[in-house]
């Protein structure tokens, strides 16, 4: 049952991004159709499992088990980034093969999820009193970077008292660096590129880029994608093509020049650091152009110790010193708790008692939905040391890691309602 209920959520082609539609039964559903189907689908899962469920206006939904006032959240997401291109799997299924479960969203967000459903059920049927109430949050909109959805559960929801999202890594992750996103666009005329596409998202590493020059001469460059978070994971297509079309093109040599393989925004002036966090990194995920200008889509995550004011304005300078017109359309401040707080220590020591694992906790800089409500705290499902594959070709975690996930957030639920 657990197989079949998880390959039907994968299924569903939730791809963030996809805007408001209308169906005469449903009414309106403000990400698209098959974000709604993805939600529809785990509301009423859970609601057959015995859980209490509500969906908020199609933009958002809960279930909920227990009893009383206090309230543990765990904040998931079902929306998923762009399959992307050369899958050797069906990207919209899962595929169990040698062990390892594929799928896009099996690591980011639906697995992890669905992880957490079965985790509260185990959690229902042991029959022991629940006096405080455990509440699973599915965002659909978390991918999008708006986070309109949070937005909307903020304002009309009740608010838990603490809790964790299982979207990023164990043993658990105190700090997350802040999130810029940002489209700088520079003339065509005079480029020598004719036109240009490339990539998926912003927050993916572009795994396809084609450049067509003035003398029709088309550049095509495959990559490898990864979160645009680590840029280093992958390989973007889009620098490969301006690489490729440097000799011919004044743009591409630009872009080399100030953009080029530099991770961490050196030649730019932006490579930023700290103890906490490490690097700033820098990853170019869109490439399009139009009649008047070409457009790059990038994504910075900044160190937790900088300033939001101070980073914005330095990035917005450089790239128009550089004769870019740059606009920053979203912007997410980082997160930085106490690594000794209480509801950390008892996440890590579930990991640590279901593992033997004696890793302490991180910083990332990936955004999760910890950032969306206070006292959340990012919780696996990545074991240290193991491949992560969220936002790449071919997305996967091993049957035993997600055994071990779901023992670990069982685990969990019980020391935070039952022992505490």
């Amino acid at each position: 049952m657990m197989s079949e209920a998880l390959k039907g959520l994968l299924r569903i082609p939730s791809e963030t991004g996809c805007g408001e539609e209308y169906d005469e039964k449903y009414g309106v559903m403000p990400y698209g159709r098959h974000v709604f189907e993805a939600l529809k689908y785990m509301l009423d899962l859970c609601e057959s499992l015995g859980f209490r469920t509500k969906n908020c206006e199609n933009r958002i939904g809960w279930a909920e088990i227990g009893e009383g006032d206090q309230l543990i959240g765990i904040l998931a997401h079902l929306d998923v980034v762009p399959a992307g291109n050369d899958w050797d799997y069906p990207p919209y299924d899962l595929t169990i093969e040698d062990g390892q479960m594929y799928g896009r969203g099996v690591v980011d967000d639906k697995g992890p999820a669905f992880c957490a459903v079965m985790a509260m059920k185990e959690l229902l049927d042991s029959r022991v009193p629940l006096k405080k109430r455990v509440r699973i949050i599915f965002g659909c909109q978390e991918e999008a970077g708006d986070w309109l959805d949070m937005q909307y559960y903020r304002e009309h929801e009740e608010l838990p008292s603490y809790g964790f999202t299982p979207d990023a890594d164990f043993p658990a992750i105190y700090g997350e660096k802040g999130i810029i996103s940002l489209y700088v666009s520079h003339p065509i005329a005079g480029s020598g590129i004719k036109a240009a596409e490339g990539g998926n998202a912003v927050n993916m590493v572009a795994d396809l880029a084609k450049i067509v020059t003035v003398n029709d001469e088309t550049i095509q460059m495959s990559g490898v994608s990864a979160h645009g978070s680590t840029p280093e994971a992958g390989e973007n297509a889009i620098t490969k093509a301006m690489e490729a079309a440097a000799p011919k093109c004044s743009f591409a040599a630009k872009y080399m020049d100030l953009i080029g393989y530099h991770l961490h925004g050196e030649a730019l002036g932006l490579n930023f650091s700290d103890k906490q966090s490490g690097k700033l990194t820098m990853n170019v995920g869109l490439l399009k152009t139009d009649e008047e200008k070409i457009t790059l889509g990038i994504d910075i995550r900044y160190p937790v110790t900088l300033k939001a004011d101070e980073i914005k304005k330095r990035i917005k300078e450089t790239f128009e010193s550089q004769g870019f017109a740059a606009e920053i359309t979203e912007h997410m401040d980082p997160v930085f708790m106490d690594e000794n707080g209480e509801v950390i220590r008892t996440l890590i020591g579930a990991f640590r008692e279901v593992t033997g694992i004696e890793d302490e906790p991180t910083v990332i800089g990936g955004g999760t939905y910890a950032r969306a409500m206070p006292n959340i705290v990012a919780f696996g499902p990545i074991i240290p040391g193991h491949p992560c594959t969220e936002h790449m070709k071919n997305e996967h975690i091993s049957e035993e890691d997600f055994e071990i996930a779901m023992k670990v957030y069982t685990l969990a639920l019980k020391k935070l309602v039952i022992q505490q």
